[in-house]
């Protein structure tokens, strides 16, 4: 780290400057709570207990629903601008990317495990596909940094994010929200309670609607395109959504509480844009930004499964904990949960007109989740203590099946693989354009049908193929906890704990992948994806791992309000039991079967916490070194491989000062430093950034709540940047983006009470042009796509409580 970085990290805290405060424009209910203010005590549940956020010896980030509401955030991808160190890249709900310190976690195949858990109410939901949950009537959202297996499993790996719905209160109490804006952006929000303090019951909602800000010209009956299948597709990056839940809480006596918490969360959300820089749409307009022609293909009902681009998904989330007081200071809480999802999403992976890599993936899965532990709270001889133990059972069986469309004589026309060239020569020496020049900057497809007829000497004009493969995964997870925390004196308290667990990991392989038939003509034989067909034969691999994962923490109570905690923790990521098939010489197919082995990382972390007078903040600084550390290549299928060592360096900040109880200013600041490491045997990976990795990222904002004659004008500005990220490993310019900042406001005015709410929002204010993601399934075929972050929305907010 230099001393511009480390200096301007010291600045950041000062000033309270952080990563921090996007003033998003979604409206959603602020809640019971009411707003919370930097006096406020926070607490939150990190360590498997209600603590003081101050007194929790690890790196966390709490955001109450209150304070989400004020600024305006009801989504995923929002939360990471008010944390340091977290990034969320959402491609679509059915693929979105969890960063945390610069280690990402979307793999969608059902065989690899993920390295962040993301918990909802006390609940592992981290595989990728099942992960997205919308964000409405919430208590909080807790981000915890570093590897914490003892606590949250042997997912976290480098962290973990909690997501905590609000509960039912005694009383009756209402609340609706709703906002409308440009792209015809509408959101709606909101929560009923009734109950008593034996019995109570909440069901709250939200449903967001916004047309897709790419323009997508297929199929338009309004304007020249290339559509074959005369679909006219929707637009792009778009958003249609919606979730209910409903929770009922019990306590008999003050010793008991159960709470039973239904949701479902489902979205009908457009296709994503991937733009390519080689395929223009009709009209000739190439780049990452501008209309798009992303024409599906004319078989997508009948090969993928959806008429159109797009996702359908839905899931089903049942949660029961019941806490019990058994004596004083013992507790034993369990907490059962099991979650379904079902998503299809079709997508067109070469980013242009022509009908080339037309791909839909279906992912199913069903989790079944089980923990019990018990709470010692008390003194002894030696000074005070806290204990936890119990143990967990998480049983996991999905699917992801991926088929494939596509016109032989445009995809072996189109295709930049190194088998075809004399293919392609053939086809440039008949006047037919191939490689990025088969679809014409005007673009027109000369290779539709102009190709097949060449290669099958006129006999066809057109030969439709279609092909799929299904990767199967069945994870079932056994784990015994406990932590011990022992407390000598008011001043310190030591911690340590272990995680053992025992992995049985089954992955299983099927696909139907004919044959060419054009290539068949020629004397090649091969599927047009180069992999193998079992004929839809089940290949089976099993294995079973074991695992002992510790974590050491101590606090120091400097003074009233500044606590020094230092860490020492280990986490892994599964090894992977990856199975797919190879080609035999007579055109069988054998299991190709890979032990990819774990990836383990020691994280070593001190900081300090604040919370003093107006300033509330946390400084921290952190070191990681990884062993066997896990690479997904952007193949079909897709294939993990061990890139070998790295490490990471980090320094995190954030505080808020509240001048008054009308304004106050945030931020945060994060400065990563992290990669694979330099030596020869990690490869062509060596001395690579891990993806999606910024060095910096930083923000400031201010929150004004001015009371005049009844009312309360609120306003929240902020400014956010992040540096440059690369997307994919091996790092590539051309498969980067640069640094880029973004301005927000939300303003308004509140009536007496809050009991009712009025004002506009403004996201990207000044109309920034930059890409959330590059690469992606094209670029395993040599010709990446784009996709293009959110424009300027603009729009007005309205709320009512009861």
């Amino acid at each position: 780290m230099t001393r511009f970085h480390i200096r301007g990290a010291l600045a950041a805290l000062a000033l309270g400057c952080s990563s921090g405060a996007l003033a998003q424009a979604n409206v959603q209910p602020r809640g019971d709570e009411g707003a919370d203010t930097a006096a406020d005590e926070v607490i939150v549940t990190a360590q498997r207990l209600e603590q003081r956020i101050e007194d929790v010896p690890i790196t966390v980030t709490a955001l109450t629903g209150a304070r989400l509401a004020d600024i305006g955030v009801s989504e995923l991808d929002e939360i990471a601008a008010f944390v340091p160190g977290l990034q969320v890249q959402e491609q679509s709900a059915n693929n979105p990317g969890f960063v945390i310190r610069g280690i990402t976690s979307d793999s969608g195949s059902a065989q690899q495990g993920p390295r962040i858990t993301l918990y909802y109410n006390g609940v592992d939901i981290s595989r990728s596909r099942g992960a997205y949950q919308d964000l409405y009537d919430l208590e909080r959202v807790e981000v915890v940094k570093g590897p914490q297996a003892t606590l949250f499993g042997t997912a976290a790996a480098v962290g973990a994010i909690g997501i905590v719905s609000a509960r039912p209160r005694p009383g009756l109490s209402a609340e609706v929200a709703g906002s409308y804006g440009n792209f015809e952006r509408t959101q709606v929000s909101g929560y009923l309670n009734a109950g008593n303090d034996t019995l109570a019951a909440r069901l709250a909602f939200a449903y967001k609607y916004r047309d897709g800000y790419v323009r997508n010209i297929a199929g338009d009956p309004d304007r020249p395109n290339q559509n074959g299948g005369l679909i006219d597709q929707d637009d792009l990056n778009g958003q249609d959504q919606r979730g209910v839940r409903g929770s009922i809480r019990w306590r008999p006596s003050d010793a008991v509480t159960a709470d039973l918490v239904l949701t479902y969360d489902g979205q009908r959300n457009p296709g994503t844009a991937f733009k390519s820089r080689a395929f223009a749409p009709t009209g000739g307009q190439t780049g990452d930004f501008g209309i798009a022609e992303l024409s599906g293909s004319p078989f997508s009902a009948q090969v993928l499964g959806k008429r159109k681009l797009g996702l359908d998904r839905d899931v089903y989330d049942a949660n029961l904990a019941i806490s019990i007081d058994l004596a004083e200071g013992v507790t034993f809480t369990t907490i059962n949960g099991y979650r379904k999802f079902d998503a299809l999403e079709t997508f067109d992976a070469d980013g242009g007109p022509a009908w080339y890599l037309e791909f839909a993936e279906d992912a199913r899965g069903d989790q079944w989740s089980h923990e019990s532990r018990f709470n010692f709270d008390g003194e002894g001889p030696a000074g005070g203590y806290r204990a936890t133990f119990g143990g967990n059972v998480f049983l996991e069986n999905g699917l992801q099946r991926v088929p494939f469309s596509t016109e032989e004589g445009t995809y072996i026309a189109c295709s930049v693989l190194p088998l075809l060239a004399p293919i392609r020569a053939n086809l440039n020496a008949a006047g037919i354009p191939t490689g990025p020049a088969c679809v014409r900057p005007d673009g027109t497809v000369p290779a539709a049908t102009r190709a097949s007829a060449a290669l099958s000497g006129g006999a066809r004009r057109q030969v439709p193929y279609a092909s799929e493969f299904t990767n199967f995964g069945n994870n079932d997870t056994y784990s015994v906890f406990a932590d011990g925390t022992w407390i000598p004196t008011p001043a310190i308290e030591l911690t340590a704990g272990a995680r053992v667990l025992i992995e049985d990991r089954k992955s299983q392989y099927s696909s139907f992948q004919p044959d060419s038939i054009l290539l068949a003509a020629l004397g090649i034989r091969t599927s047009l994806l180069g992999t193998a067909n079992t004929l839809g034969q089940r290949f089976t691999a099993k294995r079973s791992f074991a695992a002992v994962l510790p974590r050491f923490n101590v606090l120091f109570r400097v003074a009233d309000g500044i606590n020094l905690y230092g860490t020492i923790s280990k986490g892994r990521r599964s090894p992977v039991v990856q199975l797919a098939a190879t080609r035999t010489p007579t055109g069988g197919a054998v299991p190709n079967f890979q032990d990819v082995p774990d990836e383990t990382v020691w994280n070593y972390e001190g900081g300090i916490k604040a919370g003093v007078g107006g300033l509330t903040g946390t400084a921290s600084v952190f070191y990681q070194t990884y062993d066997g550390f896990q690479v997904t290549l952007p193949t079909v299928p897709a294939q993990t491989v061990s890139a070998g060592s790295a490490n990471n360096i980090g320094v995190e900040l954030e505080a808020t000062y509240a001048f008054s109880p009308v304004f106050s200013v945030f931020g945060n600041f994060a400065y990563l430093d992290g990669g694979i490491g330099e030596d020869a045997e990690n490869g062509v990976f060596a001395g690579n950034r891990f993806r999606l990795q910024p060095k910096t990222t930083a923000a400031a904002g201010a929150t004004l709540r001015l009371p005049v004659g009844g009312f309360t004008f609120y306003a929240t500005p902020t400014v956010t940047y992040r540096s440059g990220v690369f997307f994919e490993l091996p790092n590539r310019e051309a498969i980067s983006e640069g640094g880029y900042t973004l301005v927000n406001l939300r303003a308004g005015v509140e009536g007496p009470e809050g009991r009712w709410r009025l004002g506009g929002f403004a996201r990207n204010l000044t109309d920034k042009r930059y890409l959330i993601d590059a690469g992606n399934t094209g670029g395993g075929f040599g010709v990446p796509t784009y996709i293009a972050g959110e424009p300027r929305f603009y729009g007005v907010e309205a709320g009512l409580k009861f």
